[in-house]
């Protein structure tokens, strides 16, 4: 049974013989265990055993806690991280023996990084997933995110006007725990009364974070003030200019490799098919396609070689070609930049 956090607090009444928390997102890991533990507490569980899938872990310990007699309190709690989510051949077998063996007065909880498609597809994650409830703590983005943080304003109890709360979500967007900090201090400072954006400029600075992937996907898009504002961010967090290049490249050569087949009466689904593109990323695609033809895809894939060899050869880091690049995605400035060469 799939959770999400914001959900959970509905499911706590009576609690699963197993939860599973994994993701990407500590802030939400921290907040949804610690939501759960209060609830255990509460009805009971008191006692806390907390085991680590390390290089020294045997699953034997597993088994003998699952079957041990608590030595505090009739109910407890087995907290089993795995740093990994990969339980391996021994563990899988251990979890799925377990489950056999059905123990009212104590509740399995495992905690992990974001699971893959196939770990969730995985024998031993099924199974558990039947017994217990899943709570997926992936850092939300977009409407998600924005969603979030209009839940924790209200949960602090703040007033802020609407373009206070649009510079909250473009600062802090990607960086939960720094978001929550934020409002803290702001119940703090605000004393209740309504905040707009002049103000809060005079209290923060931005703490945004992102990746490479979402990135391109602004790009396709063609949300250019979101990417622009991305790229800066990754300059400012010292990510590797190859590894921005990469994704940039990566995400030109597949849409050359659409527009292409495209061009020759290919069906657009069966090349989404064909090159394994995600249902969630179909509509970018799609909206970048009918943007770009192949020419101008020919030309931003000609600059990002002439960027490559720069960067290879020279060692030059060439962040503003790179955000010329990232403008090329809009086809307006496209036409405006054509003419681009590296110096």
């Amino acid at each position: 049974m799939r959770v999400y956090p914001d959900q959970l607090a509905r499911q706590l009444t009576t609690l699963r013989p197993c939860y599973l928390l994994f993701g990407d997102d500590p802030w939400l890991l921290d907040t949804t265990r610690s939501q759960l533990l209060a609830a255990a507490r509460q009805q009971g569980f008191e006692e806390r055993v907390q085991l680590e899938q390390d290089t020294s872990f045997n699953w034997q310990d597993l088994y003998n806690e699952w079957h041990a007699m608590s030595l505090f309190a009739s109910r407890r709690i087995i907290e089993l991280q795995l740093p990994q989510a990969k339980p391996g051949s021994d563990g899988s077998a251990m979890l799925l023996a377990l489950l056999q063996q059905p123990n009212p007065d104590t509740v399995l909880l495992l905690t992990g990084t974001k699971l893959a498609k196939e770990q969730q597809n995985s024998k031993w994650f099924k199974q558990l997933d039947s017994k217990g409830i899943f709570v997926p703590c992936t850092t939300p983005e977009g409407a998600q995110f924005q969603r979030w943080l209009d839940d924790r304003i209200q949960y602090y109890q703040l007033h802020l006007q609407v373009d206070a709360r649009t510079m909250l979500a473009s600062l802090y967007e990607g960086n939960l725990l720094a978001a929550d900090q934020a409002l803290q201090l702001l119940q703090l400072l605000a004393g209740g009364r309504a905040v707009d954006a002049n103000e809060l400029a005079h209290y923060f600075e931005d703490q945004s974070r992102f990746n490479v992937f979402q990135l391109t996907d602004a790009l396709l898009a063609n949300q250019q003030d979101k990417a622009q504002h991305m790229l800066v961010q990754l300059k400012a967090e010292d990510t590797a200019l190859p590894i921005v290049h990469w994704a940039l490249q990566k995400e030109l050569t597949q849409l050359w490799q659409l527009q292409s087949a495209l061009s020759v009466g290919h069906d657009l689904n069966q090349l989404f098919s064909q090159y394994r593109i995600w249902d969630k990323r179909k509509p970018l695609y799609q909206q970048a396609l009918k943007r770009l033809p192949l020419d101008a895809i020919e030309t931003m894939l000609g600059i990002s070689s002439k960027l490559e060899l720069a960067l290879k050869q020279l060692g030059r880091e060439d962040w503003v070609g790179v955000s010329h690049l990232c403008l090329m995605f809009d086809a307006e400035a496209h036409k405006q930049l054509q003419q681009f060469e590296l110096s």
